[in-house]
């Protein structure tokens, strides 16, 4: 028989953290423990959220006691907490706790959205599905998984088709609501028909809709369109 040596545990992702310190602001710190049936259930949605993979490649994958830890590094960062909690925080720790701290009820929308993902196939399923090309460079608030699924319900070939037929019909082109960018204008034939949604909507609502309104999208140019998922305006 091979035995496969398992991998170390992936370190946490935002979406994750946000879990975390959500279920941290519901508790107190004796109740931060492997045998709380809270944290019992925080580790078995963080096992099925679509982030790191076949999760039995990693040893011991957010398992009770790893999701107590972290609860604990919260601690260490709680002004209002008297001990010490457990030091070994990380620079994500930190930012997610500096965010949140003053905004729990935006958190916990935040939470449940992103445990939707991990119980909703469908959700999943569009998650898992969307390809390989996110911009890694874009300031996601919110969290990776929504954002996956905002680009996903915005790239919907159905509804994107409907709103560029719709402005074609009352305006006779396709221009950037932001900038009045026109592809065919600058760049002729070739740029006819192309442009870009954009999900207006903050993206903690998009999992408990089940369908995108022409009214949801608006039609932008590229560049406008990556300032958006940059947080450059909030609708």
């Amino acid at each position: 028989m091979i035995l496969v040596e398992k991998k170390r545990n992936p370190k946490w992702q935002r979406d994750e953290l946000i879990l975390a310190l959500d279920l941290y602001f519901q508790l107190e710190p004796g109740q931060i423990h492997a045998r709380n049936p809270l944290i019992i259930e925080l580790s078995d949605t963080l096992n099925k959220l679509p982030i790191h993979g076949d999760k039995d490649e990693y040893e011991k994958f957010r398992n009770p006691n790893g999701v107590g830890l972290k609860l604990s590094n919260f601690l260490a960062l709680d002004e209002t907490y008297s001990g010490k909690g457990m030091a070994a925080t990380s620079k994500l720790d930190k930012e997610i706790f500096a965010e949140f701290k003053d905004k729990k009820e935006l958190l916990g929308k935040l939470a449940n959205a992103i445990k939707l993902s991990a119980i909703n196939p469908a959700i999943r399923d569009e998650i898992l599905n969307l390809p390989d090309d996110v911009d890694d460079d874009a300031k996601v608030k919110e969290g990776g998984l929504l954002y996956r699924y905002h680009l996903a319900r915005e790239r919907n070939p159905g509804i994107v088709k409907k709103k560029k037929e719709k402005a074609l019909k009352l305006h006779g082109k396709l221009e950037c609501e932001l900038c009045s960018f026109d592809f065919q204008r600058v760049y002729g034939e070739i740029g006819y028909g192309f442009i870009e949604c954009h999900h207006k909507k903050p993206l903690y609502t998009l999992v408990e809709e089940t369908e995108t309104t022409l009214d949801d999208l608006m039609l932008v140019c590229s560049n406008c369109h990556r300032m958006l998922h940059r947080g450059w305006i909030d609708f």
